[in-house]
Order: structure tokens, then sequence, then C-alpha cells
């Protein structure tokens, strides 16, 4: 590739590109300089009269992303030295520039990334065709023969593209489609953050650049909006000298260009970007010199219009009047023709798209309070709490869930008006309208941080809901207000950069002829700061500012979008809020111990002081791929289980539902192997289940529960409870149905508890100690009898059972007497006493065992009648039922 480009850009056309950079820069400087004073004397006129729209309601964040991350995960990237695809680690700090390097440990270690990326000027394209596309028209005239080899084979079928029309391109892929709208989206917030390179807070650089660029432009015919308005002020004016100087570079050198039209794609690609950083480093430099040298001479100007402001207002209103006068009729001529008749369309075209996104921001943000509020209400600490506000307080900066929001301002169209008014693309103002909605987003969340700080200071854990919804209303109500305020400015300003371009255009041929004679009646003490230019752009920006103004201020009126009028001024609602604005940054985390704490509580030296910041820096959005674990295509871009940034996708909340689920059936088996003994103490043993099958479970899973994971003592808790809330449920079914079926035979009420009740015993017999079963050793038959025999009251008595019957002689009389008499709550205290009751380790029946040996049928009973009463619920058998009380009468006659 060295070859490729020392070949064609030889010594003759660096110099070529050095004299055409620095004709560019030499024209800007000098259009800076003049704009540089308009500008001082500007914001100190504003200074000293003040002025401006209504007070925002939301308050600002200082650094909105101090000490955080974007995003970082694993990806495969084309190296085109080897031209092969490797798995590499992406990282995307505060800066939104996004490196990447040989693998995540490599970034923990703090060693030097592969590369960088500054993604201004970029295009995120996830279509191979469209990427083609666009490789064609940079080469024109070129054309692939049919058949030939496409110009890069992808590894996957979802690609990630990004295309710059200068710079050098990048290509990425994934493997599933999902991973590749995630990773889209994080693409695009970086595009989105880099293009918005001119800082707002910068009163007088900032409007001098934007006013130099536009009069560089329009001095060579180039009216309207420009896409490659771009990045910070080196980068757009790279931009500025590539316009011209691409041309007339591809026209010498795509002829030398050899090999297939892939081969030369990919030359001219290289070629080009080799241009553009050396243009980029040379406009730093001057552009660098320029405003040193304005703002050397920025002291005694200032002084000077502090001293004159009067004289050079009076001056400038005098001049005005004389240029209004020649623009005036033939500005109104072509506004009433030209101008009037789309302003009503462009609006609404205007309010639509972005009206959508900004309720959508709205939504995002009401939904992200109520799911907290949600997760708070029952038991919720402020610990959770702080938990679920570190994750809200970066909401406006999650790419993913704020795509969204995006997506809705994206389908803005002005078709058949970019010819019109020479508007190239509506991506302009697609962008604006995006960063304006994540400054309200962060506006909304900041502010609802610092109300809710205030509030719980000195308050209860009991009202976290009260007040989080009390906070909540405030937010959303200045949040109504501040959209509407700057969704108006943004529908004036975008109107006036569509109008404005088009009327200069039209009236520059004849009016900038007669501008000159202007500056005569200019003192030449004043000559700096009034411009006849500027003055000349002013007044044709009052002759359409009016119009615009009512048809923004009748959208209002009708309340369509929900704007506001602007007669609404909520200027004493909230006197003492901005004192808020002056408080330091919430450490959720660390105020109410709900984040991750330090790197493992290490001690480290100054050397891994770098290392070490890089991984407590926390993360806006993570997709890290996992420590350890093989990289496969398929695993390209891993989440870390438990990391809860991304939301969860619809198959891992099945997934998770399912496990629960598993885990509340299986409450029985884990809360035995967590206590480790064959057979619980009252304190220690769950409930009984009402159908009889926990003590078979607890029995039968003897052999395993070693094996089984101890669950978490939350878990074991949230488990019983729910245990108990449905053995209370069925108790209380049972003695309604008891209450409304006094008619029915008592057979059926003791025809069924005979068999759990012999269950128990023989279980009792199986695990009990070898001198026990000598001593009884009638126990084996009953037991293998039970084995067999399943638990349902529709199965016949076996033989057995009638035997273990025979033993009971009271069973009858005993059942009748628990069911009528004994609470529910007697029943279940009853069987955790005969639990501890009838174990004996000694093999010997104690006279205690002997009286628990009697009670203990009575509990079976009453456990076994709310089997016998589902179990009719669900399959009812009229004979079944008759034939066991027919064996229940026989077998009471048989004892007697």
């Amino acid at each position: 590739m060295g070859d490729v480009i020392s070949s064609h850009l030889d010594e003759g056309k660096r110099e070529m590109i050095t004299g055409r950079t620095g004709e560019v820069m030499g024209e800007f400087g000098r259009l800076y300089e003049q704009q540089y004073v308009v500008a001082l004397f500007n914001k100190v006129r504003y200074d000293v009269e003040g002025g401006g729209g209504p007070q925002p309601q939301l308050l600002h964040r200082k650094v909105p992303l101090e000490n955080k991350s974007i995003f970082s995960g694993s990806i495969y990237q084309y190296l085109e030295e080897n031209k092969k695809w490797r798995n590499r680690f992406l990282f995307v700090p505060d800066t939104y520039n996004i490196s990447y390097y040989e693998g995540k440990q490599a970034h923990d270690r703090g060693l030097q990334p592969k590369g960088t990326i500054n993604c201004a000027g970029y295009r995120v394209l996830t279509s191979m065709e469209k990427y083609l596309e666009l490789l064609e028209s940079s080469l024109p005239g070129v054309k692939a023969k049919v058949g030939s080899s496409p110009f890069l084979k992808c590894a996957t079928q979802f690609p990630l593209i990004m295309w710059h029309p200068y710079a050098r391109h990048h290509y990425f892929c994934v493997s599933t489609e999902k991973e590749q709208q995630k990773w889209s989206a994080v693409f695009q917030d970086c595009v989105r953050h880099a293009n918005n390179g001119l800082p707002e807070d910068c009163k007088v650089q900032t409007p001098a650049f934007t006013d130099a660029v536009r009069l560089y432009r329009q001095a060579r015919g180039q009216y309207g909006t420009w896409d490659m308005m771009c990045g910070v002020p080196p980068q757009i004016l790279a931009n500025l000298v590539m316009e011209t100087l691409l041309t007339e570079l591809r026209d010498l050198i795509s002829p030398r260009l050899k090999g297939k039209l892939q081969e030369r794609q990919k030359s001219w690609i290289l070629i080009s970007d080799a241009v553009y950083s050396l243009v980029q480093s040379q406009a730093q430099s001057q552009y660098e010199a320029i405003v040193q040298s304005c703002e050397a001479g920025r002291p005694p100007l200032e002084a000077s219009i502090r001293t004159d402001m009067d004289q050079i207002i009076t001056s400038k209103e005098h001049v005005t009047s004389k240029i209004r006068a020649l623009v005036l009729p033939k500005a109104e001529k072509l506004l009433k023709v030209s101008i009037q008749p789309y302003i009503s369309s462009i609006l609404e075209a205007l309010m639509e798209p972005t009206s959508r996104g900004f309720f959508e921001v709205r939504d995002v943000f009401f939904r992200e309070l109520v799911d907290m509020s949600k997760n708070l209400l029952n038991g919720g600490s402020k610990e959770k709490l702080g938990e679920h506000m570190e994750k809200i307080s970066m909401l406006a900066f999650h790419p993913v869930k704020m795509q969204g929001c995006y997506e809705k301002v994206e389908q803005l169209s002005l078709e058949g008006l970019q010819q019109r008014f020479d508007v190239t693309s509506p991506s302009v103002f697609v962008q604006r309208a995006q960063i304006l909605m994540r400054e309200q987003m962060d506006d909304a969340v900041y502010t609802f941080e610092q109300l809710l700080h205030q509030s719980l200071e000195g308050q209860e854990e009991e009202d976290l809901c009260k007040t989080i919804q009390k906070c909540q209303d405030r937010v959303i109500k200045k949040f109504d207000y501040d959209s509407s305020t700057v969704r108006k400015k943004f529908f004036r300003e975008a109107l006036l950069q569509i109008f404005i371009p088009y009327m200069l255009k039209q009236l520059s041929p004849s009016c900038s002829g007669d501008l000159p004679r202007f500056r005569e009646l200019i003192f030449e003490d004043f000559s700096r700061f009034i411009l006849v230019e500027n003055i000349f752009e002013e007044v044709v920006l009052q002759t359409v500012m009016k119009d615009i103004m009512m048809a923004v201020k009748e959208a209002a009126v009708q309340r369509r979008h929900n704007l506001y009028r602007d007669s609404i001024v909520l200027t004493s609602s909230d006197p003492n809020l901005h004192l808020l604005e002056e408080n330091p940054p919430i450490d959720w985390a660390g105020e109410y111990g709900g984040g991750q704490t330090e790197v493992d509580g290490e001690q480290v030296g100054e050397g891994d002081a770098i290392t070490q910041k890089r991984r407590r820096m926390k993360q806006v959005v993570s997709m890290i791929q996992e420590d350890g674990t093989a990289t496969a295509l398929s695993e390209s871009c891993l989440e870390v289980p438990g990391v809860e940034d991304i939301p969860e996708e619809e198959g891992e909340v099945d997934l998770d539902t399912k496990s629960s689920s598993a885990s509340e059936k299986e409450v029985p088996n884990e809360e035995s192997s967590k206590e480790g003994v064959s057979v619980p103490t009252s304190t220690e043993m769950p409930p009984a289940i009402p159908n009889g099958t926990t003590i078979k479970e607890e029995k039968t899973t003897n052999s395993s529960k070693q094996e089984a994971e101890p669950a978490s003592p939350h878990d074991s808790e949230s488990k019983i409870a729910s245990a108990i809330q449905e053995i209370e449920n069925a108790v209380q079914e049972e003695e309604g149905e008891q209450n409304g079926e006094t008619n029915e035979p008592e057979s059926d009420q003791t025809s069924s508890p005979a068999k759990p009740a012999a269950t128990l015993v023989t279980k009792e017999a199986e695990h009990a100690p070898e001198s026990q079963r000598e001593v009884q050793p009638e126990a084996a038959p009953n037991h293998e009898a039970r084995k067999i025999a399943p638990l349902s009251t529709e199965e016949h008595q076996s033989p057995a059972e009638a035997e273990e019957s025979i033993t009971q002689p009271t069973q009858e009389e005993q059942i009748q007497q628990a069911v009528d008499v004994e609470p529910a709550s007697e029943l279940q205290q009853k069987t955790n006493n005969s639990s501890l009751l009838h174990h004996d380790d000694s093999g010997f029946q104690s006279p205690a065992n002997e009286v628990a040996k009697e009670e203990e049928p009575q509990v079976q009973a009453a456990v076994a009648t709310t089997e016998a009463e589902g179990g009719r619920e669900n399959h009812n058998d009229s004979e079944t039922g008759e034939e066991d009380a027919e064996k229940g009468a026989d077998t009471a006659a048989t004892q007697t």
C-alpha cells in the first residue's frame, strides 16, 4: 500500500496539495478576521443589552460524561494489510472516538490501540449493495465488467461499513441481525456526536468560523446547506479544501491506476485517505495560527467597543436604513412569489417527525421511571434505588435505548423542495434535531436526579414511591414546556437555513454591485465593526423572519404537536430550582451503595493507575466479551451475564421466566439440600403442600442432596412464603367446601387418607437405622407396596393398605374429630410437631412416640382430605368413590 501512495503522490503532487491548501486557508483567514471582529461586537452588545428567549425550566448538566465510557465489545474487522477478518476489541470513550485493540486484555493493560476512528463525516452502512453504489461514484467513468469478483467478501450476512467521501473506509461484521442493530446504533451515535464539533458556548469563535465558511462558499456560488460542515474546525477546513482538490487529483491519477476495477478502487481509497490526512494537518496548523492572532488583538478591540458602543450602534442603524430601502422592494416581491406559498408545507414537514421524536423521548423517560417505581413498590430500599438511578443517570447517552427516538426524526423528508431551495439533503436538520433530543433527555434526567436527591434527605424508605411520583410529575411538566420552546426555535432556524440561502442567491446579482457605495457612510474608526455584506444579509433575514414567526406562532396557537404559545412563560414556577444546578454530580452508587465497588480492593502503584482507571470506568452500554471464552464468529459480540444496561431480549426473558418457575417447583428439594439433613426440624422444615407430595419428594431425593446447589437465603425465604400462601389458600378452600357439603358420607372422608399415612410410615422404615428395621421387620412388605401404589384417591386399596389400616383401630374417629374441630393453624403446627416426635434414632418406640403415632393419622388425614377434594374437582369418578366407601366400611367392621 505504501508503494501505491508513494508512486502516485510524488513530490510534485504534494507541492500542488500544499499550494491549494494555502490558497483556501489564506482566503478563509481574511474572512475569519473580519467576522471575528463583528462577532466580538455582537457578543459585547448582547452582554450589555441582554435579551434572549424564555428561561429553560430544566437544569443542564455541565459535564455529562465525566468518568464514563460509552461502549465496548468484540467484533470482526477486515484488515486490508492481509485481506483477512480478525476479531478486534472496540472501545468508545466519552470522546466518541472508536479505538480498536488486539483484544480485551490489551485494552485492560493500557496498551496503545491498533487504530482510532474519528467518526466525523462518516456514514454507517448495513448493506453491501449501498456501499458499492457509493464506491462506484468515487471513480466515475470506470465500470466493472459483468461477472467480475466483488470488491469485498463479507464473512457474514450482517456487515457494518463506515464510509467517508475522503477518508479511509472501515469494514466490520457480526453474526446476527440483533447485533448488527446494536452496533449500528452505537456507530451512528459516534457519528452524530462527532459531527456536532463546534462548541456553542464559544460566542465569538464559533459564529466567526461558520460565517467565514459560509461567505467563502457563497463567493464561489455554493449556497444552501452543506453536508460536510461536520467535525472540529480543522476537519471542516479540510473538507473545504477537498471539495475542489479531490476532483483535480482524480483527473490526474485515475488514468494511471492499474489492475482490475476492485484494485483500482482500493488504491484510490488509500490515495484519497493520504491526501485528506495531509490537508487536515496543514489546515490545523494554519487555523491555529489565525485564531491565535485574533485572540491576541481581542483586548484592545473589546475596550474600543465598550467605549464607542452608542456611536457604533447609531452608525449601523443609519447604514441599515439605506440598504433596506434598496433591498426591501426586491426582497418582498421574491418573498411573496417564491417563499410564502411554501412556508406552511415545509413547516409541517419539519414538525411531524421532529415532534414524534420528542414525544418518544418523553415516553422513554416516563417508562424508565415507572419501571423503577414498580421495582421499588414492594420492599424497595435506597440501595436498590441507587442501582436504578445509576443506570437512569446515563439514559440520554444510551445508544440502543435512544435509537427508537432517533429513528422517528430520520423519517424527515423534503422531497420536491430540495432542488427548489438548494437543500442537498435533510441530514443536516435530522442530526441537529437528534442532538437537541439527547440534550433534552439529559436535562430531564439531571433535573430528576437533583429533585429526588433533595427530597430523599432525611426521609424514610417507606415513602420512596410517593417521592419518585412527585418528582416525576414536576419534571414531566418542565420537559413539556422546554420541549415546546426548543422545537419552536429549531423550526425557525431550519426555515431560515432553507430560505435565506435561496433569497441571497436570487438577490445578490442585482444588489451586490450597489453595496460598496454604502461603505462611505461608515466612520473609519467603526469600519471594522460594521460590514455592509453582513447588513445586507440581516435585512434579507428580517424580511422573511416576520412570515416565519407568524407561521410558527399559528401552529402554537392551534396547539399542533403540543406546542405552547409564546405568552405562556413559566418564569417563577420554581425560583430555587436553578440553585441545584451548582451542586456537584451525584454518585448514586457510592452514596447509596448500589453500584460496583473498586477493583477487588487492591492497592496498585502509580504505574498501574491508568489500567485501574480503565477498569473502574463506568460504562453506559456493556456488550463486553467474557474473559477466557473462545472467540467464535457466532460470539463476536457477547454480553456479560448480569449486565442490565441493554434491555433483555424476548428469548432471554422467556428463559428467565422458565428458570424461575422451575425453581419454584423445586422448593422442597432446594430447601432440604440447603439444610443438609434427612428430616428437618420444625423450624427448618418447609411446609407440606396439601396434596401430600412434599414429604415424598423430600424422602426420595435424599441421594441427590449433595449434588444440588444450595439456594440463597433470600430465594429460600421467598419460596417458603409462596408455599405457605398456597397452603393457607388450600385450607380455606377445604373449610369452605366442608361447610357446604355437610351431608357427605363419613366413609368418603376416611377412605383416602390411609395411603398417605401408610406412605409416611413405610418411608420412615426405609430411612430408619439398621437396628430399627430389625425390630420392625414387618414394615418392609408395606414399603414395597407403598412404592408401587400411586398417591391418588381414584386407585383401589391394595392388601398391604388394608393390613396397614388394621393396625390403626381408632383412625376413623380421630380423622372425623380432627377435620371438624381443629382449625388450619393447629393442623399445620401438629404436622411440624409430629415430624419431630416420631423420629427416634434408638430403634424403639417410646411412649411419646406412641402418642405421636396416634396423632399422626389425624394430621395426614386432614392433609389427604385436601387432596381428595382437589381430585374430586378435576377427576370426579362416582363409582370409584362408592367402592372406596364400601372398603372403608368393611375395614371398620373388621377392626371392631
